[in-house]
């Protein structure tokens, strides 16, 4: 069995669509951090730039505004988020959009330079395929900037819901578990950071109702396929409360992962299990015939 569901994942993207904008404030707050590190390639223009995961595109806007002379592709799984994406691709800074899944990028080999994904890896399992994708995907040389979040993100409501026999909180990849992802997946020079932000809310129904409006629902196979009860959130709601800080506001950590890697120069093998798995051109290969 997978741990997540790809179907509740869709679905509560999708819902998410119109209210994501206005309540995902940490979400462009780490955008925005991510966007920085596009220093990196100080005066290199690239020809092509993916923004994956993109949701409602402000990334890929902000790529189309800073190379406009490149191509710029917003790729999301959800349709109605690329809706939304729309309003931020006006004539006057057109991009691309495609409805895909992170997992199966239906792009060519070699044939982008930057890959850009703000907070949209959290729901991969298997990293090192995806990073295989990514690196598939990109010209030698290509730079990959990417963020995710952290093991002690949410560690309060996780803690707070311990008392119930399913899972509300989604299990997130430590800091070392990504870096040897890109590792394994054959990506250069890997460097990670690490942020450790704070949100406050006034009680815990208003940071659920902010999860459902990003669409960050519970969307584990193990969770319990019915609502909550009122016994079980009374249960939590009271175990929340231990946390409440002096300024009477109820605090909830977000553990934020940044990465940026390279892919290697062309020849070096794709890896892909831990093992390294050569492509050679079929038209590169000796034949000999036998005589007559």
């Amino acid at each position: 069995m997978t741990l997540f569901d790809p179907r509740h994942v869709r679905c509560a993207t999708a819902r998410a669509a119109s209210t994501y904008d206005d309540a995902a404030v940490l979400q462009h707050e780490v955008e925005k951090r991510l966007l920085e590190s596009l220093e990196y390639l100080a005066d290199r223009v690239p020809q092509v730039a993916l923004d994956v995961g993109s949701g409602p595109a402000h990334a890929a806007a902000a790529m189309r505004k800073r190379w406009p002379k490149a191509q710029v592709l917003a790729l999301d799984m959800s349709l109605p988020m690329l809706r939304q994406a729309r309003k931020q691709s006006g004539w006057w800074k057109p991009f691309g959009r495609v409805c895909a899944d992170a997992q199966a990028l239906p792009l060519l080999d070699n044939s982008v330079d930057v890959i850009f994904s703000n907070l949209c890896l959290q729901w991969v399992e298997d990293l090192p395929a995806v990073f295989a994708g990514f690196r598939r995907v990109l010209k030698p040389g290509g730079l990959l900037l990417c963020s995710t979040f952290g093991p002690e993100t949410l560690v309060e409501l996780r803690e707070a819901f311990a008392g119930d026999a399913a899972p509300h909180v989604s299990p997130f990849a430590p800091i070392a578990s990504f870096g040897d992802a890109l590792m394994r997946a054959g990506f250069r020079d890997p460097v990670l950071d690490r942020d450790r932000l704070t949100l406050t809310y006034p009680d815990l129904p208003a940071l659920m109702r902010e999860l459902r409006a990003i669409g960050a629902t519970n969307a584990l196979q193990a969770r319990r396929r019915t609502l909550t009860g009122r016994a079980r959130f009374a249960a939590a709601t009271q175990a929340y409360e231990a946390e409440r800080r002096s300024d009477g506001t109820l605090p909830s950590t977000w553990e934020v992962i940044y990465a940026h890697a390279w892919a290697p120069e062309g020849g070096a093998p794709i890896r892909e299990g831990g093992r390294d798995i050569a492509s050679v051109p079929i038209a590169g290969i000796p034949i000999r015939r036998k005589k007559e």
